[in-house]
């Protein structure tokens, strides 16, 4: 079987059957497989070039996201990339519940995931050649180097401001939340200069950041005048809150959110067409990340409409990862015509994961 539906333009969506079954071959043929997926290829009770030809066959996969808290990154790069694989960069997860897991991305995944949000972002209306200010995690996280490169490829320029999620996440762990609290003032701060003395056109950063600025009159004003788009994600962001920010504290700017993981390298944009009082849904890149609402007690889905845990699923010749039990809760959605797994909406994080109070911080 041949491979080369893993290629297509990240426009042209592939047969979802043929595209799994295709990333079957390449992850687990010994000429292109990874060290790490050719190793636990025997302890399956499946065959995976055999048996899984669909994405409901993922689920046969057991979840081994712990298993890349401190595997060797080379064992994760496919054999098929050859000796000098063309590697952008290794990314960890927030380490909100023990240490942190690492995932490695290759050029031709960051081209295409590029290309993916920036489309998106296009369809809501963000607008190129503006200048980004990202108040971010810069790395190991994922999401202050998809920045840069977005405000790059959309001919602005990025400005940031470096966030330590880790350290907020350990003061409030320690009962310092005072401290926490002066950590995002002087984040806060720090974004005050490139917003008063700057063309900032695209503004990214979380909702606790942007609850903060929602505080000061001067940076609401400000950001009415000068900013044209609000990307939002890393940390939940409720109904009412959305709403409050699109019609009166932001009405000036575009919000929009964006969901995901770095664990599955990506993740989902707002649906498009949503109303003031809609729920913020949001759509997965299928058939390369895909989601799943189950019940965490009986591991099925739930129905539409009801609430459960997130399962992401990540598909891609980068990288396979299957059945990564998320630390969030969700509202399944139907997902949109021609696309697999399923939409999410009012997300929230659960309250233990692995046995450990989740904290979420400044993202």
């Amino acid at each position: 079987m041949g491979t080369s539906v893993l290629d297509l333009p990240y426009d042209v969506p592939p047969d979802p059957d043929e595209f799994i079954r295709a990333a079957m071959e390449w992850h687990f043929s010994p000429e292109t497989g990874s060290r790490f997926w050719l190793e636990r290829a025997g302890s399956l009770e499946f065959d995976p070039r055999k048996d899984v030809k669909s994405h409901e066959d993922l689920a046969l996969f057991p979840n081994l996201i712990n298993e890349l808290r401190d595997i060797r990154i080379e064992d994760l790069i496919p054999r098929g990339y050859g000796a000098h694989p063309d590697v952008i960069g290794v990314y960890e997860s927030g380490g909100t519940t023990g240490a942190p897991k690492r995932v490695v991305v290759l050029r031709d995944w960051w081209d295409r995931t590029g290309a993916w949000m920036s489309a998106h972002a296009d369809a809501h209306g963000l607008p190129r050649n503006v200048n980004w200010l990202g108040i971010t995690p810069s790395g190991p996280h994922f999401i202050g180097e998809i920045v840069a490169k977005q405000a790059i490829d959309r001919g602005g320029i990025k400005f940031s401001i470096d966030m330590d999620p880790r350290w907020v996440k350990k003061l409030i762990a320690a009962g310092k939340a005072g401290e926490a609290e002066a950590y995002a003032e002087h984040l806060l701060e720090q974004a005050v200069f490139p917003l008063r003395t700057q063309d900032i056109g695209i503004i990214l950063t979380t909702p606790p950041m942007l609850e903060r600025i929602a505080r000061r009159d001067d940076l609401v004003e400000l950001i009415n005048e000068k900013v044209q788009g609000i990307m939002w994600g890393g940390a939940h962001m409720d109904g009412d809150t959305r709403y409050l920010y699109r019609t009166e504290v932001f009405p000036g700017a575009r919000l929009y959110g964006f969901y995901g993981s770095t664990m599955v390298l990506g993740g989902a944009a707002e649906r498009l067409g949503l109303s003031d009082d809609d729920p913020c849904v949001f759509d997965a890149f299928s058939p390369f990340i895909t989601f799943s609402v189950i019940d965490p007690q009986t591991g099925r889905k739930v129905g539409y409409g009801e609430r459960g845990q997130v399962v992401m699923n990540h598909v891609s010749k980068n990288m396979l990862m299957p059945n990564n039990l998320e630390r969030d809760l969700a509202t399944r959605v139907a997902a949109p015509a021609g696309t697999v797994g399923d939409s999410v909406a009012d997300v929230t994080p659960v309250a233990l994961f692995d046995n450990e109070a989740v904290i979420e911080g400044v993202y």
